[in-house]
């Protein structure tokens, strides 16, 4: 079983590397860009069966993958 947890900046937090990002891209000739976050996505291979798969990926995000001071996550499970 395949999942993929982005997890990105909660509103309100500085992003100083989607700034440089934004800059570099109207720097480019891209006027239209208006802002940008960066984010993280991780690809979590489960094995097949496991019973609750996305509590367990949340619980693996709130202790692991996200900083829950600063981010926030989202669980996506292929096929679901």
């Amino acid at each position: 079983m395949r999942a993929r947890v982005f997890v990105t900046l909660k509103a309100g937090v500085l992003d100083p590397q989607g700034k440089a990002v934004e800059h570099g891209l109207q720097s480019l000739g891209y006027e239209e860009v208006l802002g940008v976050r960066v984010g993280k996505v991780f690809e979590v291979e489960l094995a097949d069966g496991v019973e609750d798969a996305e509590a367990r990926l949340e619980r693996m995000s709130d202790q692991l993958l996200a900083n829950m001071v600063i981010e926030d996550f989202r669980v996506e499970i292929e096929g679901h």
